[in-house]
């Protein structure tokens, strides 16, 4: 299982290094260290955790940093569920607060080697885009 640093989990969960490292230190997001002394999450911890901080909403909100891609609607993120059947299959990506799901082949999903715990990037086209006033 593929493991991540404090600065690329930070970035997937959308907050800074230092939120993540705070939580890491208050055993809120188990780490392990590389070879080198890096502190390292789990893919499967970063998917969990990924989960449970959408549901319960971000500790540190306004701690934020911002995404940089020249790609709109790309959305960079952790798998945290697949689910196969015989023709089609189910993903579901924790992008920062933002859960995606999408509908896709099995073999797409075969071939992608798509797996909870991974880093993968949904990116979304639609012909109807409706914003609501708040």
């Amino acid at each position: 299982m593929r493991s991540y640093t404090i600065g690329r989990a930070a970035r997937l969960l959308g907050v800074s290094s230092d939120t993540v490292r705070r939580w890491a230190d208050a055993g809120k997001l188990p780490t392990h260290r590389d070879d080198a002394g890096r502190r390292l999450i789990d893919g499967r911890d970063l998917a969990a955790f990924s989960v449970s901080l959408a549901e319960n909403g971000s500790e540190d909100p306004g701690d934020d940093e911002p995404g940089h891609t020249s790609v709109r609607n790309a959305f960079p993120g952790i798998v945290t569920a697949v689910r196969i059947g015989d023709v089609a299959a189910q993903v579901e990506v924790q992008s920062g607060p933002h859960r995606l799901v999408s509908l896709l082949t099995r073999e797409a999903v075969e071939d992608l080697g798509l797996e909870v715990g991974m880093e993968a990037t949904a990116r979304v086209k639609a012909t109807n885009v409706h914003i609501d006033r708040v």
